[in-house]
Order: C-alpha cells, then sequence, then structure tokens
C-alpha cells in the first residue's frame, strides 16, 4: 500500500513538474517571439519613416520651390514692393496645398500690419515755462499732430544717469502706453540717435516723447508735428494645431523678403534674386510644413512662417511676436540661409546662441545613427543670435535658434546679384531640411522641453 502511495505521489510530481516547464518553456517562447516581433516593428517603422521623409521632403520640390521665390518675376521681394506680395500669394497657396489652418478667418494665411513712416515738420516745448530747443525732444508717434501736457494721461519715466538710454528708451517704447521720459542731459551727445525707434513704428495711437531735461517740470507743453506715411505689410502665417497640447507652440520660420532691383545692373543683371538669403529658408519652411501635414504626430500646435522685412529691421518677426505669449512658445526654429555647404562640409550645420539653451543637444539626439551633426555657431563676433528673426523671442526668453550654413567669413553671394539658384546645392539642402525634421521630432511631439534661455544675460 505504501509503494502504491508513493508511485502516485511521484506521478503527481512529475506530472506538476512538466507542466511548470511547459508552462515555463512556452512562456519563454511565447516573450521570444513577442521581442522578434517589436524588433521588427520597429525596424518597418522606422524604414517607412525614412521613405515617407525621402518621398515628403525631396529634391524635386524643394527645387521647384527655390526656382519660383528666386525668379526674376518676385523682383527681388522687396518689402512693400509687389514682388515681395507675389511672393507672398505664393507662399500662402503653398501653406494650403499642405492643409494648414489659416492665421486669419477673413485675411487667410496673410498676417498683416502696417507700419508707419513719420516725416518730422515741426517740434516745440515748454518745461516750468521755459522753451525747450527742439533738439532736445523726439516724439515717436503715429499721430500727425501731437499735443502733450502735464494733463494728458501720459505715463511718466526718467531715464537717470549712468542707465543705458537705448535700452531703457527701447523697453519704455514697447510697453505700447502713451508715456513721457525725462532724459537726464548727461546723455545730452546721444540723444538725438533715439530717433532710431522712429523706424520701428507699427500703426498704434499711442505716443511716446523724449525730453532732455536736468530736473522733471512741475507743467510742460509739446507739440510735434509730422508727416505721416503708411507702409502696408504682412507675414504668411499657417498653423497645425496640436493634438494633446495645443497651448503648446513650436515655430518653423524663415524671412522671404530680400533687397530687390539694383540701381547698378552687373552683365545686364539687376535683380537681388534671394536664392540662398532666403529663399532657401523660406523652401524648408513650406517642405517642413507638407511633411509634418502628412505624418500628423504633433501632440503640440506647430506654427510655419514667413517673415517679411527682415532686410530692413526685422520688423515682421517683431510684430509676429508681440501675438505670442513667450511663455507658450516652446522652440522657435529659425531657418537662414542653409542653400550652401557649411564650413564642415555636407551634412552639417551650425544653430546661433548654441550655449543659451539645451536644445541644441536635444536636436542632435535625434538625429543619433545619421550622419548629420549640428554644431555651435563657429561666428559669434558677427552676434548672429541676435541680428535674425529669432532674437525677439529670445529676448524674452524662448529657446528660440537660427539654424544657418552660411560661410560668414566666405560666402561669395551674400547679398549680391550673383545669388541665385545655379549656386546653391539642392541635394545638401534637401539633406539638411530632413535632418531638421527629425532634429525636431521629441519637441513636436511633447517628449523633450528645451530649457529657456535665461534673458538677463542677453545684451
Amino acid at each position: 500500500m505504501n509503494i502504491c502511495l508513493s508511485f502516485i505521489s511521484l506521478s503527481r510530481f512529475l506530472k506538476g513538474n512538466f507542466f511548470k516547464h511547459s508552462c515555463t518553456l512556452m512562456t519563454n517562447i511565447f516573450m521570444k517571439r513577442l521581442l522578434l516581433s517589436s524588433i521588427l516593428f520597429l525596424f518597418i517603422f522606422k524604414t517607412v519613416s525614412a521613405q515617407n521623409i525621402q518621398k515628403i521632403i525631396n529634391q524635386v520640390q524643394v527645387e521647384r520651390i527655390e526656382n519660383a521665390l528666386a525668379h526674376d518675376s518676385m523682383q527681388g521681394r522687396k518689402t512693400f514692393t509687389e514682388g515681395i506680395d507675389k511672393a507672398a500669394n505664393f507662399i500662402a497657396a503653398e501653406f494650403k496645398k499642405a492643409k494648414l489652418k489659416p492665421i486669419n478667418s477673413t485675411e487667410g494665411y496673410l498676417q498683416k500690419f502696417i507700419m508707419i513712416k513719420p516725416k518730422l515738420i515741426a517740434v516745440n516745448g515748454l518745461a516750468d515755462g521755459i522753451v525747450v530747443e527742439s533738439k532736445n525732444i523726439v516724439a515717436v508717434t503715429c499721430l500727425p499732430n501731437l499735443n502733450v501736457t502735464e494733463k494728458s494721461n501720459y505715463t511718466q519715466f526718467s531715464i537717470t544717469k549712468g542707465a543705458n538710454i537705448f535700452a531703457e528708451a527701447q523697453r519704455i517704447a514697447q510697453l505700447n502706453d502713451n508715456a513721457i521720459v525725462w532724459v537726464d542731459t548727461s546723455f545730452s551727445k546721444s540723444f538725438g540717435r533715439l530717433t532710431f525707434l522712429k523706424r520701428q513704428l507699427f500703426k498704434s495711437n499711442n505716443s511716446v516723447v523724449f525730453v532732455l531735461t536736468s530736473s522733471v517740470p512741475k507743467t510742460y507743453s509739446i507739440q510735434a508735428t509730422h508727416e505721416i506715411t503708411e507702409q502696408k505689410a504682412a507675414n504668411v502665417v499657417g498653423v497645425l494645431p496640436g493634438k494633446t497640447k495645443p497651448k503648446e507652440y513650436v515655430i518653423f520660420s524663415a524671412h522671404y523678403d530680400h533687397l530687390g532691383i539694383s540701381s547698378k545692373p552687373l552683365n545686364n543683371d539687376s535683380i537681388f534674386n534671394g536664392a540662398n538669403d532666403d529663399a532657401s529658408g523660406t523652401a524648408a519652411v513650406i517642405m517642413l510644413a507638407n511633411y509634418f501635414s502628412t505624418i500628423k504626430n504633433n501632440e503640440r500646435t506647430i506654427v510655419f512662417v514667413a517673415f517679411t522685412a527682415e532686410e530692413i529691421g526685422g520688423f515682421g518677426s517683431q510684430y509676429f511676436s508681440k501675438q505670442y505669449n513667450p511663455q507658450q512658445v516652446v522652440a522657435m526654429f529659425n531657418i537662414e540661409m542653409i542653400g550652401t555647404e557649411s564650413k564642415w562640409g555636407k551634412n552639417s550645420a551650425y544653430i546661433t546662441g548654441f550655449d543659451k539653451t539645451n536644445m541644441g543637444e536635444i536636436l542632435q539626439k535625434n538625429l543619433k545613427g545619421t550622419p548629420f551633426n549640428f554644431y555651435p555657431d563657429p561666428y559669434v563676433s558677427e552676434d548672429l543670435f541676435y541680428r535674425s528673426d529669432n532674437a525677439t523671442l529670445a529676448k524674452l526668453g524662448v529657446p528660440a535658434h537660427t539654424i544657418s550654413t552660411s560661410k560668414m567669413d566666405n560666402e561669395p553671394n551674400y547679398h549680391k546679384l550673383s545669388d541665385e539658384v545655379a549656386t546653391l546645392d539642392l541635394n545638401n539642402m534637401t539633406a539638411i531640411i530632413r535632418s531638421i525634421a527629425l532634429s525636431a521630432t521629441s519637441i513636436i511631439k511633447g517628449k523633450d522641453t528645451p530649457s529657456r534661455v535665461d534673458a538677463q544675460l542677453l545684451k
């Protein structure tokens, strides 16, 4: 009887262990197959993604857009001309084909604004009953006739000895408030240069009056008369709404204006075609709009913008920046002159202000396994970080950088009549655009958020 029971127990033990080992074996086989399937899926996904980007961002389309923007019929795309209006309409049509959302329900993709060009006719004033010389008054206004007294509802400011007069003046002017500013007489030599603020006037009912004085008067009266000329301009803006983070914005930008027509033709050519500067960046923005609109993987909202008036002071980007809360702008990819090889050759570009945020590191991380490399700006003495359309938002803390390949110490066609499509390396340019698209992946998906610019460290 004991022998029989022992045999039965042994049989049960062996069956139980066989079942356990069988389950373990089956589980291992299943997990291995699952792992192999996952690897195969990722391989196929990456292959399909690579095929997608090769198909969507292709040299044929890059060349088509370049040839259109740099064509003689665009007349050099100078701001405030028919040529730039034609270019704006072309870009708007491309944004529409990409199925971007218009920035404005009535104006479509054109972000229109008016700039004011004031010509001073006369200015005079009294301070505590004493005549103020006209050279000691600068009136920044869009009004043809301005009259300001102590009874006017103007906010008063003072720029005291030792301050940065130009930084303070610009800060006050950007407050969008009526203001009268008393400037200490220690700035008498530089005071007249405050007229630079008149070159940055967007149409507004607000005025800022600067008066050079040794003390703040109790009573005052300032009159200024200007001949006012209105100049119409427009950025071109298209939006791809984010899926889960629609109030977080990633911007891809470039300027589409250039220098227009030369008064001194060379070899029967008088048109500054601006193929590299910056039709190349604008072409990149259009191609990126097509790509992201097609793959639809953006959790954050992407804004695609072609700026006007960069060549005459960056007014397009300044106006655009005023329309956004900088705290909601996660990153800005400004693209400037990518039609020629960088100093490192093909498959490379540099990022201005590389050390000011960790955005460059994020972009390079997303390009791991590719031959493309981003480098810090090698031309720091040129102050490129502060000179392009990224600057306005960067000064507000936004990780806003310019991507470029332009050899600033040796770019033979820069701002010359010879800047034409034939001088560009379109194959390399196409590769750069693809790399920008891939580098932005984790940012537009909301997985990475670049660190902010420390505005206090900027000039």
